[in-house]
């Protein structure tokens, strides 16, 4: 029962015959390698050209890209519309009147000012709430949502928290827009935060070297 489930066939004759089960474990691979090329590149998938790397990869011949740096070509070229979307979000978004451009190039507006004095500095430890999400809404992190609060060094998270959160005071709430080389670069971080994404966290500086 097992095997018959597993070596199930479509209806429609195949154009190939696989006689050994070693033929039918590289037709396997070529479908999963051809429906995964199809799933990353979408409407950019050109088999042609899929085909023409393969094929030289699998003889041995002379590729236009080093194995090392294939992925890396990749994974850049498909990152553009993301990075662009991302980039002139933030073009839009610093002409609006509520918003500060600092020099570092990350933005920020202030949602509601407490009553207390003190700002942090690098070296500081905080506590805060704080609410992050990608451009389009996507929330990534949230110790709202977890309904608890989060205390850590100020030098040890990524350099936008670390910039803005010092124009704070406690009891304020900023909200910042952080682009990609104040957070987490061209590579991003998980299955959720692109390379190239500009991070967006709503903050609020509860306490200063808190115990």
């Amino acid at each position: 029962m097992i095997a018959a489930s597993i070596f199930a066939q479509t209806t429609a004759p195949a154009k190939v015959q696989l006689k050994t089960s070693v033929d039918s474990l590289n037709y396997a691979a070529g479908m999963t390698a051809a429906a995964n090329a199809k799933r990353s590149l979408g409407t950019k998938f050109d088999p042609k050209m899929f085909l023409e790397a393969f094929n030289a990869v699998m003889k041995g011949d002379a590729t236009a890209f080093t194995p090392e740096s294939a992925p890396k070509i990749e994974k850049f070229v498909a990152s553009q519309p993301w990075a662009g979307d991302n980039a002139k979000y933030l073009e839009v978004n610093k002409k609006r009147k509520e918003v500060i451009t600092t020099a570092s190039g990350s933005q920020y507006e202030v949602m509601t000012r407490g009553t207390g004095t003190v700002s942090p500095k690098s070296t500081d430890k905080v506590e805060v709430h704080y609410h992050g999400t990608m451009t389009d809404g996507t929330i990534f992190d949230s110790s709202v949502s977890r309904g608890q609060t989060s205390k850590f060094p100020l030098n040890g998270v990524i350099p936008g928290w670390t910039e803005g959160v010092q124009y704070m005071k406690e009891g304020d709430k900023f909200k910042f827009f952080i682009p990609y080389n104040l957070a987490y670069g061209e590579n991003g971080r998980g299955q959720t935060i692109k390379g190239y994404s500009t991070l967006i966290f709503e903050i609020e500086l509860i306490k200063v070297n808190p115990l």
